[in-house]
């Protein structure tokens, strides 16, 4: 129970203060929990005459310092269940709520996340712009983000050049726009702030560098493959050489058929293209995506698909024992996996038939001859590893990989060529030299990074000014992490308000 001690109150309209009280009447406020209980408080509140014969208030009810008009909860309550709602959201916040004592509805936290107003900020001067993706690949919207302050200014629906250049219009004094390389945010940034520098994000072009060497890899992948023969003919010795080669599994098989039937459907596509056929065309000749056919082309060859190596992680604390019952003559898979399951392994029978066909193909080997084959092995890159050690300093390579590109760049220069560009391209991002990337524009026009130096000469000033502004979209992609696991958090209510609410009022 709890009664208010002052004698009078002010009138909320004309603040003149009365002490003629009207009639009485209770008030249960819920407040913060107390030893894990939950706390109501009953309120006598009070409502008093006005004095002033000229105030339309006759009869008003005395404010309280902690207490809302017409609210049920104290402030202090609503801020920690405010906190709460912001940083688990609905549902979520309910329960979390429930088990501190201070229960509250979904809904109702809802309702106090869009009532809330977020701070105001100062007039942003350093912008970094991004995308985010309601749906991947299917529905993304924008985010803008004061990079003095590393916070959140704002929100936006949809990545459009519109949406963006009306942004920008409504906010002036903006210097600076750090972006990456999409177009509509460089149109919207040109349209929406003329005034402000714009500068690229220099991890997406050392990206941009490393897909321009992936494509210049496949485009010269017979190189590749004839430089992988020289090193692995270099690695053979005599012993390994005398064997007979090894049995080939149906996996080996069945990833040599699917290579086939792609280089063929990759010579269909060429064929189709040579007689003056577009990819649209080509497309539904050959059964596949218009923009499939379009890599291949500017590929030059058909893709290449390396699965992994699965590795046995759940089945490498009960190697010892696996070893152990093989030694005692227990080959039986099904049998394994009975036994492992009873001390706590969860993997399935084909993680545990990995590993006893690679015991029987052991095994079945004469003495020496795996040791030998394993020396002797050298497995070719695949397109991605080649772009890497083209990219790579010569110095932090490995024997064979120093071999590899050595046996490359004598079969086909051009790679050679591409390597050095890729090179001078990343010591000028990393050491902010823009003074020789007009004499590196004019290097690469005729290489095989002609394309990509095109894609730098339309962004040119934005490229430049990455050199020589130290700002980026780093700090960006770091809210839009933070922007996922909360729209994650909020399962199928999501919806543009509340998630924007949610962002910036925890900002």
């Amino acid at each position: 129970m709890a009664e208010p001690v002052a004698a009078d109150a002010c009138c909320p309209r004309c603040h003149r203060r009365s002490g003629r009280v009207h009639s009485r009447y209770i008030r249960q406020l819920a407040d913060l929990p107390w030893h894990g209980r939950v706390v109501c408080v009953h309120l006598h509140a009070r409502r008093f005459r006005c004095d002033n014969s000229t105030c339309s208030q006759r009869i008003f009810v005395e404010r309280l310092p902690e207490v809302r008009v017409h609210a049920r909860r104290t402030l202090r309550l609503g801020q920690s269940q405010l906190a709460i709602g912001l940083a688990t959201g609905g549902e979520p916040g309910s329960r979390l709520a429930g088990k501190l004592a201070m229960p509250v509805s979904g809904d109702t936290l809802l309702r106090m996340i869009h009532a809330v107003e977020a701070e105001p900020f100062p007039p942003p001067r350093v912008v970094g712009i991004d995308d985010w993706a309601w749906r991947r690949g299917q529905r993304y919207g924008t985010i803008v983000c004061d990079l003095e302050r590393n916070r959140v200014i704002d929100l936006l629906p949809d990545r459009n050049a519109n949406t963006v250049a009306k942004w920008l219009q409504g906010h002036l004094g903006i210097e600076v726009v750090a972006r990456d390389r999409a177009g509509f945010y460089a149109e919207g940034a040109r349209r929406g702030a003329p005034q402000a520098v714009q500068v690229a994000d220099r991890w997406h072009l050392l990206h941009n560098l490393g897909e321009a060497l992936r494509t210049a890899a496949g485009r010269h992948r017979k190189a590749v493959k004839a430089a992988s023969l020289k090193v692995a003919s270099d690695k053979i010795e005599p012993e390994a050489a005398e064997m007979p080669p090894a049995r080939e599994t149906k996996p080996e098989a069945l990833g040599k058929e699917r290579r086939s039937e792609r280089r063929q459907c990759y010579e269909e596509i060429r064929r189709w293209h040579d007689q003056g056929l577009v990819p649209r065309l080509i497309a539904p000749l050959v059964g596949m995506d218009k923009r499939t056919v379009e890599r291949w082309l500017a590929a030059g060859g058909e893709p290449e698909y390396r699965r992994r190596r699965p590795r046995n992680n759940l089945i490498d604390p009960f190697r010892p024992y696996l070893d152990q019952r093989w030694r005692e003559g227990c080959r039986t898979t099904p049998k394994l996996l009975k036994e492992l399951g009873e001390q706590g392994f969860t993997g399935s029978l084909a993680t545990v038939g990995r590993w006893t066909t690679a015991r029987r193909l052991k095994a079945s080997a004469p003495p020496g001859e795996t040791e030998a084959r394993k020396a002797a092995r050298w497995q070719p890159p695949s397109t991605r590893q080649c772009a890497w050690m083209l990219s790579r300093d010569p110095a932090t390579l490995d024997k064979d990989e120093s071999a590899f590109l050595t046996h490359l760049f004598a079969i086909e220069p051009k790679l050679s060529e591409v390597a050095a560009l890729g090179h001078r391209f990343a010591e000028m991002i990393r050491n902010g030299q823009d003074d020789n990337l007009d004499p590196w524009l004019a290097d690469a026009a005729f290489s095989d990074l002609g394309s990509f130096a095109v894609g730098i000469g339309r962004d040119l000033d934005a490229v430049r000014a990455s050199m020589t502004h130290p700002w980026s979209t780093s700090p960006v992609e770091g809210q839009i992490n933070r922007l996922k696991v909360i729209k994650r958090q909020m399962y199928g209510r999501a919806h543009y308000p509340l998630l924007k609410q949610r962002v910036l009022a925890a900002a």
